[in-house]
């Protein structure tokens, strides 16, 4: 019978329980930076000096640019994550997806989506 390297349903429970904390707080902060978005239309610039006004449109555009792409990659963080969930259920989450490989311990609770060990992440440089 061929063994199967995985963590245990203890380390498991464990890093759900810590990988379900971490998509609550992104989702907060996705909805700061969406709300942020939203809001940003008129910062009580109206009756000032033009060539403020000018430059503060400016600052309104790069930070829409800005805050779409934080949005963007907080979005996909939160797809990272849930993706994690799923390998937890199907009991493959920790397992490095080119080595096949324990992923460490440390490394998953820095970066819980990991699907790559230091081993392979180095290989791809």
């Amino acid at each position: 019978m061929e063994q199967k390297t995985r963590y245990n349903d203890e380390a498991l429970k464990e890093f759900k329980g810590l990988i379900e904390e971490k998509i609550a707080k992104a989702q907060h902060d996705l909805e700061l930076i969406r709300s942020a978005y939203m809001n940003d239309g008129n910062n009580g610039t109206d009756d000032t000096a033009p060539t403020f006004k000018a430059f503060e449109e400016g600052s309104v555009t790069m930070s829409k640019e800005a805050n779409t792409q934080l949005a963007l990659r907080q979005e996909k963080f939160i797809r990272d994550l849930k993706n994690a969930l799923i390998r937890i259920e199907n009991k493959t989450y920790g397992v490095c997806r080119v080595t096949g490989k324990l992923i460490n311990k440390e490394r998953l609770k820095l970066v819980p989506h990991a699907t790559l060990s230091i081993e392979a992440k180095n290989m791809q440089r």
